[in-house]
């Protein structure tokens, strides 16, 4: 009894990266073993897809609202180039997902019951869809996960609320702090989830569904990896007309690899701070764009919503033209920006995005799972993008500006 306490204990105390895994490898052995067993756990993945289903509308909303209310007037002209480059830099992501997607589709496994969803016609169903669940009862929205109208009412309040008293802003602030600490709870019970969907997908499908696990990994992690060695390189090149290179390996040594195992951008800012001082660029500059960056600059987790949606788009057969691909990119842009400070954000955002096609939240919530599973590997290599980014794009901004200074 003592041994297996200690044992628990023990897993109990390791990093949520690991637990995850453990539940992944316990689901498989289980339902391997005793597939009818496996069965009879379902409802641990149920429960813990329901409860993404009820925190995640309530946190988008408030999260969005307090970040614009709270929200300070820039007094740096020289963040301009930054912000920028923050913006190009998640819309390119979103994009090379779409084009990756396209070239190596992915499709999931998932319970789709009896649902009556049909597909979208093109980009003008699609904006005309869009725009009613624009004007949605922001009540109803919520309870509905209708994010299109969360999105919209979230803005709205955000911004009216910008001329209210300090302590009003304070006081969303502080609701949405709540809200985060109830999710992150959430997401500390995903080995648990893991652990019964996948014993419960394998019981049901075999290995089938491992497969379309690792190809959704490699489309994630290949589009991750052309963000880092190519496009931003090449963006890096646009604005300080050099080999980018040695910049970009850098900055993914001293702060993509710290950024890969603690797996949170705002734990990584004071990594990037030493390294800007390091590399002896602008105090006044860095000190406000590092923060900003792990707020809004967020190219991988707009690749994670991109190829995710997709993944689910090919699993019901709908078909996704050229215009409704862009239109997706830029949702997912502007959705990736509410990612910041969440564990797992970007994967809580997949259902705004999935309602541009009709998407229920009961199957986009099962993508969100999903993300979960594979997270292991995808959410330290989304961290890891995204804050290297952060000095990538300061330091391309100085040393732009220090050229023009010089000439």
């Amino acid at each position: 009894m003592n041994l297996s306490s200690t044992l628990l204990a023990r897993i109990a105390n390791t990093s949520l990266v690991l637990q995850i895994f453990i539940g992944i490898v316990a689901g498989i052995l289980l339902a391997v073993i005793a597939p009818d067993w496996a069965m009879n756990i379902a409802f641990l993945g149920s429960l813990f897809v329901g409860a993404l289903k009820a925190i995640a509308p309530i946190l988008v909303f408030l999260l969005v609202a307090a970040s614009i209310a709270n929200q300070k007037k820039n007094t740096q002209t020289n963040l301009r180039p930054i912000i920028v480059l923050y913006l190009v830099g998640t819309l390119c992501a979103a994009l090379a997902a779409v084009s990756v997607s396209f070239l190596f589709p992915s499709t999931l496994i998932l319970q789709t019951g009896d649902q009556t969803m049909t597909p979208p016609q093109g980009i003008g169903e699609v904006l005309h869809t869009l725009l009613f669940k624009m004007v949605d009862n922001p009540v109803n929205a919520l309870s509905s996960g209708n994010y299109i109208g969360i999105l919209v009412w979230a803005l709205g309040l955000g911004l009216t609320l910008k001329h209210a008293s300090d302590a009003t802003k304070k006081v969303f602030w502080d609701m949405s702090h709540g809200v985060s600490v109830m999710v992150r709870f959430v997401i500390h019970l995903a080995p648990i989830g893991v652990f019964g969907l996948v014993a419960v997908s394998i019981a049901e499908t075999g290995f089938a569904v491992m497969h379309s696990y690792v190809h959704l990994l490699m489309v994630l992690l290949g589009t991750m990896l052309f963000m880092a060695l190519v496009v931003n390189p090449l963006l890096v090149f646009i604005k300080i007309r050099r080999n980018p290179y040695p910049l970009v390996l850098t900055c993914l040594r001293e702060s993509g690899v710290t950024a890969f195992f603690t797996r949170s951008s705002a734990a990584n800012i004071p990594v990037n701070m030493a390294l800007c001082e390091r590399m002896k660029l602008h105090e006044d500059t860095y000190s406000v764009s590092i923060p900003l960056g792990a707020t809004i600059n967020m190219g991988g987790a707009a690749i994670t919503i991109t190829v995710l949606t997709l993944a689910a788009v090919n699993t019901l057969g709908y078909s996704v033209d050229m215009p409704t691909a862009l239109l997706l990119s830029l949702v997912a842009s502007v959705s990736a920006c509410g990612a910041s400070g969440v564990a797992g954000g970007s994967l809580l955002l997949i259902p705004l995005a999935c309602s541009l096609f009709g998407i229920g939240n009961d199957v986009a919530m099962q993508v969100v799972a999903v993300g979960m599973i594979i997270g292991v590997l995808q959410d330290s290599t989304e961290t890891a993008l995204n804050s290297s980014t952060d000095v990538v794009f300061t330091a391309a901004a100085c040393l732009a500006e220090e050229r023009k200074q010089g000439q």
